[in-house]
């Protein structure tokens, strides 16, 4: 999921922008978790949060409530982007172009491998990773990937 921010996201708008696997923002977005300002800590969208971006960075976005430019928002990790506003839709089908690209297989199984992992102990992790890895090298879209790179073609994906 690509987040295609234009404007400002709070609350469980910017745990949106969070929860996404990818984010962009046009650069006079801003992002915030104001519930704090009228007594409601966002608890929900701190798990988003959290998992996004420093958690020094997230307690200040929590406790202060204050909005955030896009620009720091790309500093703390929360978007991957900011760009200028006329280029925002652009850049986002520049992107979901060249994801779209490869192989549904192989994007499956990363994304996957990358949120399992995440939660693991360093040790635990690597013995996973290694484990999906050697399971994707086996696959026919990894096979057609390696012989198109030394046939110098483009690689015809099956999603397999």
């Amino acid at each position: 999921m690509i987040a295609k921010v234009h404007g400002i996201a709070t609350a469980a708008g910017c745990q949106l922008v969070a929860t996404c696997d990818l984010a962009y923002a046009a650069a006079d977005s801003r992002f915030a978790t104001p519930g704090v300002n009228i007594g409601l800590f966002c608890s929900t969208p701190m798990v988003a949060l959290t998992r996004a971006v420093h958690p020094k960075q997230a307690m200040a976005m929590l406790l202060t409530g204050e909005m955030v430019t896009a620009d720091k928002a790309e500093q703390v990790g929360l978007i991957n982007e900011a760009v200028a506003p006329d280029a925002l839709d652009a850049r986002v089908d520049e992107v979901a172009q060249l994801i779209a690209a490869k192989s549904s297989y192989t994007l499956k199984v990363g994304k996957e491998a990358f949120y399992q992992q995440r939660d693991m102990t360093q040790s635990d992790a690597y013995h996973y990773c290694s484990r999906v890895m050697t399971e994707n090298m086996l696959a026919h879209d990894a096979q057609e990937g390696v012989d198109a790179f030394l046939g110098k073609r483009p690689a015809c994906w099956q999603g397999r």
